[in-house]
């Protein structure tokens, strides 16, 4: 099979890829940014004529923390609407059997029931903070349905949970909170163990999965027939914000404080994922957050070498 991973170069594309070179069963088909703009409709169409892949995996999109999606909102949704819709007209038009469409957890209500079960979409509000994404991920959620429901079509769309780990994004104004935390510990421990400002005040809950997990469901995804177009990804367990920090202090080594902006926003009080429908077809997440934390701040050491430059003057 010629599986096109569209969006390689970052954290998940990377993750999946080496996951399917890896297998050495498929043909892997990527593209960089330069040679082709996901968000032109007439260049994605030329692709798929050109490469005719099998299958797609939707590993491409703009993304961020609450401070990115608070200040560029309408980026985060038009931008967003692009890539996807190209991406999945485009598969459709080219008889494209299977489309992998990969989301985030935030497409569920603010306040839904926990864990968030697949059958809660669209059943309330939206967290405000980042709903500009999650509106733009629910169109793709329900565009890929609507494929399979018309067309017979094995589209399928994958929710991931939080997620971090080798290649992610450790840059202040539009990173998440776990490569976040890397940082600023890792900044605050160079400077004679500084103390450490963080957003809220630690309360809110929430799951992280290793991106390797994810990569190992969409592989798992590509190879077994899943009879639902809709499936929760991630560990099953949470937690709080505040202990988070603490371990990711640990394993940095900061000795200084902590201290808790309460003026900023916390976001969404819980949110942890029901993965009991992925679960029983066979596919669970085996990354221990510790162990995760552990190897990632390993990689960060390694591979941020500009960053790190930045960080010494």
């Amino acid at each position: 099979m010629k599986i096109f991973v569209a969006g390689h170069n970052g954290m998940v594309g990377k993750a999946v890829s080496n996951k399917i070179n890896q297998s050495g069963k498929h043909q892997l088909i990527t593209c960089s940014r330069s040679e082709l703009d996901l968000s032109n409709q007439s260049d994605v169409m030329d692709f798929y004529n050109d490469k005719k892949p099998d299958i797609v995996i939707d590993a491409a999109a703009k993304v961020g923390g609450i401070l990115a999606n608070n200040n560029f909102p309408y980026e985060f949704i038009m931008e967003n609407l692009k890539i996807q819709n190209n991406l999945i007209d485009g598969a459709l038009k080219n008889d494209v059997n299977q489309f992998i469409f990969l989301g985030s957890s935030c497409i569920y209500p603010k306040f839904a029931a926990q864990p968030l079960k697949e059958e809660y979409l669209l059943t309330n509000s939206l967290e405000p903070t980042n709903e500009w994404y999650a509106i733009a991920k629910i169109a793709g959620v329900k565009a890929c349905e609507a494929a399979s429901k018309q067309y017979k079509k094995n589209y399928i769309s994958l929710m991931p949970t939080n997620l971090y780990g080798e290649n992610d994004n450790f840059d202040l104004n539009s990173s998440h909170v776990l490569p976040a935390m890397i940082r600023k510990f890792h900044e605050a421990k160079l400077n004679n163990h500084a103390d450490v400002e963080l957003w809220g005040d630690g309360s809110p809950f929430r799951e992280f999965m290793h991106v390797k997990d994810l990569a190992e469901a969409v592989f798992f995804a590509i190879n077994n027939n899943l009879s639902d177009t809709l499936y929760n990804v991630g560990t099953g367990s949470d937690i709080s914000i505040k202990n988070l920090a603490l371990l990711i202090q640990k394993t940095i080594g900061h000795t200084g404080k902590i201290k808790w902006n309460d003026q900023m926003p916390n976001g969404t009080p819980k949110k942890l994922m029901d993965v009991s429908r992925l679960n029983d077809k066979g596919w669970k997440a085996h990354i221990k957050l510790e162990d995760g934390i552990q190897s990632t701040y390993h990689w960060f050491l390694s591979n941020q070498e500009s960053l790190r430059k930045v960080i010494m003057k």
